[in-house]
């Protein structure tokens, strides 16, 4: 059990990474504004909490693995990773300037602590499958004393984190299949249910409810959280670390834009940066939540 403090802290950790995604935003004159900002809660509650990992050692082998589907939203994972200590928090400014470590879709090469390459939607949870069967199929081989070698089993976790508007591509549905048939229970699949894509709500493109149940007749453990809970997630990841028998998708029920009231659930900021004045506002607003965040816990 999270304490009150311990909640404060992540959610005020959650404010200042949205911070800089707005400044990151600003700086580069392009990306997208309503899928990090949405998702800032629980890229905050793994990287501050959840997940296995070690910025300083960003190879360590027994990592927790997270594979980012839509690559879109990821100055929210740049922030994060910034936040915790992998890279200066000042270079989130260089993103999507030539030469930049910190490209619009991540680049796995460019990036230590990026695991894959993303931007083509609905391929993420086909990678986070095969990673996480390979991974019950190649012990980590250990130097012992009388045969040269250990048969250590992997022990670290495969996270997915999707948008929901990719459930929309076939390639996801395969995976889905795929990680049910082989009982993936070393996978947690993320699914950013916002409900809007970029020319307009989801339900209205093409429907994916009942998203819960289909995910069901495939054989996967299904959870559904609000994703601006920061307790309520991490509560989730702890169960689904504790299921055997499959794997599991946490539905996070989340508000595009959150943080900005005027911008929130619209799909317009889908793939839209704001400009140096809007910047300024937001900045302002987030700074008012905080100040909410902390009087609450007071």
């Amino acid at each position: 059990m999270l304490s009150d403090s311990e909640i404060r802290d992540l959610e005020q950790k959650a404010v200042a990474i949205r911070s800089t995604i707005i400044e990151m935003l600003v700086a580069a004159g392009s990306g997208h504004t309503a899928g990090p900002l949405g998702m800032a809660d629980i890229f905050t509650a793994l990287y501050f909490h959840v997940l296995k990992h070690d910025p300083k050692n960003p190879n360590w082998e027994d990592r927790d693995r997270v594979m980012l589907s839509n690559g879109h939203i990821v100055p929210v994972r740049y922030a994060a990773m910034a936040h915790a200590g992998y890279f200066p928090i000042e270079e989130c400014l260089t993103l999507r300037k030539f030469g930049s470590r910190l490209q619009g879709h991540p680049e796995r090469e460019k990036l230590p602590g990026v695991e894959t390459t993303s931007g083509p939607l609905g391929s993420g949870l086909s990678q986070a499958s095969g990673y996480a069967y390979a991974a019950r199929m190649d012990p980590i081989r250990e130097p012992s004393a009388s045969n040269g070698a250990g048969g250590k089993k992997n022990t670290f976790r495969v996270f997915c984190v999707m948008s929901d508007g990719e459930h929309q591509e076939g390639n996801l549905w395969e995976a889905m299949l795929f990680a049910g048939k082989n009982k993936l229970s070393n996978l947690t699949a993320i699914i950013d249910r916002n409900n809007i894509q970029i020319d307009g709500m989801t339900e209205n493109i093409m429907p994916l409810e009942p998203l819960r149940e289909k995910y069901e007749a495939f054989n996967w453990h299904v959870l559904e959280v609000d994703g601006h809970n920061i307790a309520q997630f991490i509560a989730a990841c702890d169960e689904a670390d504790a299921i055997y028998e499959k794997p599991t998708v946490i539905i996070a029920h989340t508000i595009p834009g959150k943080g900005i009231k005027e911008i929130e659930r619209d799909f317009r900021w889908h793939g839209k940066p704001p400009k140096p004045e809007e910047g300024k506002k937001f900045l302002d607003e987030l700074r008012t939540m905080g100040g909410k965040i902390s009087s609450e816990h007071q």
